[in-house]
């Protein structure tokens, strides 16, 4: 049987309007190269002071619409450069900004691609009509030097199939960087990962509590013994240590901002080249508490690994690392509840098939158990998730991607069972979704792929990149495809639904009797 899928006419592409003002260094633009602050900073100290208030008034008008606050960026990136000055040199207010000024660049968050989107209902549903959910849209932006970012759209589903999509305002704002609180497990576990099990981490394991700050854990490393310190190896297990404070992390975002005009720029050294397809889900724990968890992939330049974002309104992000066995490669997507009291995810650990892990703490991953390898013609060279799993009656719904001949992505569907995800109960024998005429030119030809579907009444919206050239969206009945892949018709799948509830009860009756 097959699965109608429905092609909205809405399509989103790249914006290179949407830009971020960043720090630029002169001469560091390739690696190779040394810095020219110094020279230009002498450069700017030689204008006569009418100059320098001409061309910063010229440079603020011309930017001031494009930006939040262009004067605050310029003052921030003066600072970043000002140790290139005499302490005792006293300049003009106009003279700091326009110094600012040569050491900001605009960066267009879309210059190169807008794709693999992931969607999640709103946090904030007022105004809503019957039949009608606001949901929110993550999407991938790649700029020059393919870097990646997290950005956001907001719109809504509903009555019916019907889709829209806000206009998202012209100013984008990037995150302000805060300290994490740490987890003491986290960091034993990347120092096991890195073979960094010496006399250093067991002094962090011994003197740090189970969740500690910046300034309790600069403590502890200061207070390393001399003859500790005085060891090679201690100076990298701290130089590792430091690394691992600083790739978690908050970004929090003003108050008079709106998701649309949010981004998450890296700010992690291990996610120095990239925040690739974040998978977001709406997570709800056991005693009902309500949480925005996403895994994305973060990039260094060289390694690649599975990083968590958490947040509660899409204004304030908690940016957390993984670790395990299980926590490597690209495609982690978790299941928006515990099963047997555990996290559970679906990754793709060694890159081409998927499988199962659980986790007793969301962040440390272990015990893969396959589910899916390459088996058909048109997923040969890999299979992976689109998203996180859906939960139905019948199983729980995985819109899946395959990598055919040509390096075709499609997009296919498998169900799993309910209380053991590992089971898979049925497939789709062909492609979901497959790159259309007019979806095969792009950035990346030939790709359809998706980072989490939707699920509002009956219609399940799946949001996809193509060709990572624009974003689409498609629908689909939710019947429809489950009976495409189990083969049962309506009435089977209500007495399934009626099983499985009867099913629950009982379990969860007998539970309590224990």
């Amino acid at each position: 049987m097959n699965a109608g899928v429905t092609r909205a006419s809405l399509r989103l592409r790249p914006d290179p309007r949407r830009v971020i003002a960043k720090l630029f260094v002169p001469g560091e633009e390739r690696p190779e190269h040394e810095s020219r602050s110094a020279a230009v900073i002498r450069r700017v100290m030689a204008l006569d002071e009418e100059t320098v208030c001409t061309v910063l008034d010229r440079t603020v008008r011309m930017f001031a619409g494009r930006h939040r606050d262009v004067r605050v960026t310029f003052a921030d990136h003066f600072a970043s450069v000002s140790h290139r000055l005499s302490a005792d040199v006293e300049l003009s207010e106009s003279r700091r900004l326009l110094i600012g000024a040569y050491f900001t660049h605009e960066y267009a968050i879309e210059g190169a691609a807008l794709c693999n989107p992931s969607m999640v209902a709103h946090p904030d549903q007022s105004g809503m009509a019957q039949g009608q959910l606001r949901f929110v849209l993550s999407v991938r932006g790649i700029g020059e030097g393919h870097l990646s970012s997290i950005g956001f759209r907001t719109g809504v589903i509903g009555p019916g199939g019907a889709l829209t999509v806000d206009t998202p305002p012209n100013v984008v704002t990037t995150g302000l960087h805060g300290e994490a609180v740490y987890e003491k497990s986290l960091f034993q576990g990347k120092l096991a990962e890195f073979g960094q099990d010496d006399e250093v981490s067991a002094v962090l394991n011994r003197w740090l509590p189970a969740r500690f700050t910046g300034a309790e854990l600069d403590l502890v490393l200061a207070d390393l013994h001399p003859s500790l310190v005085a060891r090679q190896e201690a100076h990298r297990t701290v130089e590792l240590i430091r690394w691992i404070a600083a790739c978690n992390y908050t970004s929090e975002f003003p108050d008079d901002t709106v998701i649309g005009g949010r981004v998450l720029w890296p700010t992690g050294p291990s996610e120095r080249q990239g925040m690739e397809d974040a998978r977001f889900v709406h997570f709800t724990d056991d005693d009902g508490e309500q949480t925005y968890y996403a895994t994305y992939t973060a990039y260094d330049g060289t390694d690649v690994a599975p990083q968590l974002l958490q947040t509660k309104d899409f204004r304030t992000f908690h940016v957390t690392q993984t670790t395990g066995s299980a926590a490597r490669n690209k495609g982690m997507a978790l299941f928006p509840r515990k099963i047997s009291g555990r996290f559970a995810a679906l990754t793709r650990g060694d890159g081409e098939s998927s499988a199962v892990v659980t986790s007793h703490d969301i962040r440390t991953w272990n015990g893969a158990q396959p589910v899916e390898v390459p088996g058909r013609d048109w997923n040969l060279i890999q299979v992976g998730n689109c998203g996180s799993p859906i939960e139905t009656p019948e199983g729980w719904l995985v819109l899946t991607h395959g990598v055919g001949p040509m390096r075709v992505y499609s997009m296919g569907a498998m169900l799993l069972d309910l209380d053991h995800p590992e089971r898979v109960l049925a497939t789709l024998p062909e492609p979901l979704l497959l790159p259309s005429v007019t979806e095969r030119d792009g950035y990346v030809p030939n790709v359809v792929y998706s980072c989490g579907a939707l699920l509002h009444d009956d219609t399940l919206v799946i949001p996809y990149g193509a060709s990572d050239a624009s974003i689409g969206l498609a629908t689909t009945s939710l019947r429809g495809l489950i009976t495409a892949l189990t083969g049962k018709n309506e009435l089977q799948h209500a007495l399934a639904g009626t099983s499985h509830r009867r099913s629950t009860a009982t379990e969860q009756h007998s539970t309590k009797d224990k």
